[in-house]
């Protein structure tokens, strides 16, 4: 029973259980995706069906990697398939427990209050966003956001953190930043306020079939 019932893996080299972070940033991604397009229903057209859905199944997911062991959740199992052939980047379990429950009281939630009570509030749409932003940070930028909580509430120091933030001492000569390289992001941010002040009408004008016939006539 153990076996099936643990959280994390055994790997040697790694004195705790660890998981595969690859495996980890797919299934965010997928959830990210599928919690994106039901939003998407939701402010196009006012269409719930999808987002109920998907908060079941996110909630049942969850149920699964907090209680019974992430080797059963359908996304990462996904996930191990869609990354299969890279090379694992082994992450502390611990870290990601405690990141997971805090998405189970978010999924939870959510579920009460769209799914059972069948009701939508700036209470479920706040939330939503909290999912997206923890799926969206943990899939593009492999950031943890739940695992920085887990450092701040518990003194004991994470191990094996993704790309080894928890050990960097300093950056490597490829990651520092220049100010010349800060200077383009300022420069570019300007460019988009500059590109929104002149050319927002143009942009704002609904575009018409490139092969209307009347619009080439005229």
């Amino acid at each position: 029973m153990s076996k099936i019932i643990k959280f994390g893996e055994d790997v040697e080299g790694y004195n705790i259980p660890v998981l595969n972070e690859r495996e980890v940033r797919a299934a965010a991604g997928m959830l990210f995706l599928l919690m994106i397009i039901a939003l998407f229903l939701i402010l196009s057209k006012g269409n719930f069906l999808l987002i109920k859905y998907s908060i079941t199944l996110f909630l049942t997911d969850f149920i699964i990697r907090v209680f019974v062991s992430p080797r059963f959740s359908p996304t990462l199992i996904l996930g191990r398939l869609i990354v299969s052939n890279q090379t694992p980047e082994y992450v502390g379990a611990r870290q990601k427990k405690f990141s997971w429950i805090i998405g189970l009281v978010l999924a939870t939630t959510m579920f009460v209050l769209m799914v059972v009570l069948n009701t939508y509030s700036i209470i479920t749409g706040i939330i939503c966003l909290i999912c997206l932003i923890f799926l969206f940070f943990e899939s593009v930028f492999g950031i943890c956001l739940g695992c920085k909580v887990y450092s701040l509430i518990y003194k004991e120091k994470a191990q094996y953190c993704p790309g080894e933030v928890c050990d960097m001492k300093s950056r490597q000569e490829i990651q520092k930043t220049s100010g010349t390289q800060l200077f383009i992001v300022l420069g570019f941010v300007a460019y988009i306020f500059l590109m929104s002040y002149f050319l927002n009408s143009n942009f704002s004008s609904k575009p018409h079939d490139l092969f209307d016939t009347e619009m080439l006539a005229k």
